[in-house]
């Protein structure tokens, strides 16, 4: 085989994984938005007159999500991409389910801790994205990056459309029919992860060497670090605000049902630019990309508050979403183009052990700000926080063309 045709047929299972991965990005992803929707709200429902535990599912979610990243990493990276895969639908469904029973015995804890394991079988999704990039060309790992979050356009119609019509299924427990279908959802991205390439024998043993720097010497390149911090704050950001939106909506008098079309209008956003997101960065780099999400997130912030309207909220989330989108999807581009291979496992692992770490600590204060100082405190947060993730991606793009001059 030619060098030519070598090249195109790297190309084309790069392509062929991103799109079977892109698929169970859709369905699996499913499982956000619907804890999203639903975990403040069916918080809420148990407790008493004190609501400002009523993020703590959510929280747990994103504890799950935090904890599961290195054991993620490291099943995945012992087992395959997609045996490793697989092993995460059973985390998601186990923790649909429990969080189905803890509705139906009223126990407030329980449903946290459903959501907890949710959140970890979620940090096996979240290693698709490095899974995309990991298998294809250097020209092709931004996009193959985005074409893999691109599948959460589904996510943000199946999510919120599975919780119009299953949250009153098992009534007259409200919310556990949505949970519950968090199992079929499993069930149908296990089949669709399938489809992937089982790796050979020597794939497995590069996969799982240990050589490679150490992660201290990863963690410590100025690219990593500053990659990692626009990720967390882009990130912890949209998490911050989109925990409290239900809530707030709902305080304003509008029903859950229109507070979780804007969750739903906010997913699509956040997934929605993928399909282009990833040829804006390979024309004018990751760090303009990056700049430019922090920009939007400003711009949501003064959007929310400028008045508790419902297009004023739903307008704000979507500006939430876009900003997240370019400014994650960014911020992870530079993360893949910092490590080699052999070093995948430890740089991706704990990459999304800092990132989701910050976003559980994110969705915590999200119901303790909003319940303490209401809905404006919360999203004046967003503007200082998104400028020192400005300031530090733009740091690193003028560091990037003085090591070009030079």
């Amino acid at each position: 085989m030619s060098t030519v045709d070598a090249a195109g047929a790297v190309a084309r299972e790069a392509r062929r994984t991103a799109l079977i991965l892109a698929s169970a990005q859709a369905v699996l992803g499913s499982g956000g938005p619907i804890c999203f929707a639903l975990g403040a709200l069916a918080g809420s429902f148990m407790l008493g007159a004190d609501k400002s535990l009523a993020t703590a599912p959510l929280t747990g979610y994103s504890i799950g999500l935090a904890l599961g990243a290195l054991p993620a990493a490291g099943i995945i990276r012992a087992l395959g991409h997609r045996n490793g895969f697989m092993t995460g639908t059973l985390f998601t469904a186990l923790g649909g389910l429990l969080a189905a029973i803890a509705l139906f015995q009223s126990s407030f804890w329980l449903f946290t801790f459903g959501l907890l394991v949710v959140g970890a079988g979620n940090a096996f999704v979240q290693q698709f994205r490095f899974a995309a990039a990991d298998n294809a060309p250097p020209e092709f790992k931004a996009r193959a990056i985005s074409f893999v979050l691109a599948g959460g356009i589904v996510t943000a119609i199946l999510g919120p459309q599975t919780v119009i019509f299953t949250h009153d299924l098992l009534a007259p427990v409200p919310f556990a029919g949505a949970f519950a279908a968090i199992v079929v959802l499993s069930a149908i991205g296990a089949a669709i992860l399938l489809f992937l390439r089982k790796e050979t024998r020597t794939e497995a043993r590069q996969a799982a060497s240990d050589s490679g720097r150490s992660l201290a010497e990863i963690v410590m390149q100025p690219r990593y670090a500053l990659a990692l911090g626009c990720g967390v704050a882009s990130y912890s950001l949209m998490t911050f605000v989109m925990t409290g939106a239900p809530l707030a909506m709902v305080g304003c008098g509008f029903s859950s049902d229109q507070a979780t079309l804007g969750i739903s209008w906010h997913v699509m956003a956040m997934f929605g630019p993928s399909f282009f997101t990833g040829r804006l960065i390979h024309r004018f780099g990751a760090p303009t990309i990056v700049g430019s999400g922090f920009v939007l997130l400003i711009s949501c912030a003064l959007v929310a508050m400028s008045g508790i309207h419902l297009w004023q909220f739903w307008t704000a989330l979507v500006l939430l979403g876009l900003g997240w989108n370019f400014a994650f999807i960014g911020a992870t581009s530079i993360v893949a183009q910092c490590y080699t291979p052999e070093e995948k496992g430890r740089a991706q692992g704990f990459h999304d052990f800092v990132l989701f770490s910050s976003v559980a600590f994110a969705s915590l204060m999200s119901g303790a700000v909003y319940n303490g100082w209401g809905w404006g405190a919360l999203v004046s947060v967003v503007p200082p926080v998104a400028v020192l993730g400005l300031l530090g991606i733009c740091f690193l793009h003028f560091r990037d063309r003085r090591a070009m001059a030079d």
